[in-house]
């Protein structure tokens, strides 16, 4: 393949990444657990380690297609986009029953010269500790957007090196999308975590809610 060709399929690649990022199951998916986040570096590790699970899987999806010349089952893809749909419930199901059950009151004794009295404080849920959860999530997508990616791969490069080339070259623009991206929906929740507590319990039951109507809805666009 000559320099030229081979530095404009990496540069497509990367750029079919960046765009990868912002479907709208993966916005869904990595919204649910940056709901979490209060503070905007664990938001960016949301988004990164979302993109290093997601590359992970299609570059084992892409030794087994390429590599391998094994071939992708059909019920496998349908399998694999129902999964999805069932994690993308489960997600916000586990970010409605935190922002139900984090937000709690208590009584606090105090005393002050002989005289105990109580006060009332409010502690927010634990925020999002590691990076596993998206890490997990993006594995799930990757599976399930493998078989789409290995034919685009398979008609337009020449070699096994150049099409693991390009799947990585694709997974670092999804992972740099998905970075930035998870930065910026950090930012109203780290914003109203500090000063505005009801809203931001408001704000996750929302997404929440919203991604267990999109599970729903996804599953039923597969089933169609």
């Amino acid at each position: 393949m000559p320099h030229q060709i081979w530095t404009a399929a990496l540069g497509l690649g990367f750029a079919l990444g960046l765009r990868h990022a912002l479907e709208p199951d993966h916005i869904v998916a990595v919204s649910t657990i940056v709901s979490q986040s209060r503070s905007i570096a664990r938001s960016t590790l949301v988004g990164t380690s979302w993109g290093l699970g997601h590359t992970a899987s299609l570059f084992l999806a892409g030794i087994a297609v390429i590599g391998l010349k094994l071939t992708i089952p059909k019920g496998m893809a349908l399998w694999m986009e129902l999964a999805v749909a069932a994690m993308l419930f489960g997600l916000g199901f586990n970010a409605m029953r935190t922002a139900f059950n984090g937000w709690r009151f208590h009584r606090h004794p105090h005393e002050h010269e002989g005289d105990e009295h109580g006060h009332l404080h409010v502690h927010p849920p634990a925020p999002f500790r590691g990076g596993m959860r998206p890490f997990l999530v993006g594995m799930v997508h990757g599976l399930a957007g493998s078989g789409a990616l290995m034919l685009l791969v398979l008609t337009t490069v020449p070699s096994p090196i150049a099409g693991l080339g390009y799947i990585l070259t694709f997974g670092l623009g999804s992972t740099g999308g998905m970075l930035l991206m998870s930065s910026v929906i950090g930012m109203p929740f780290v914003w109203s975590s500090g000063r505005f507590h009801r809203f931001s319990q408001g704000l996750q039951i929302a997404v929440g809610a919203g991604s267990m109507v999109f599970g729903c809805f996804y599953a039923l666009q597969q089933l169609k």
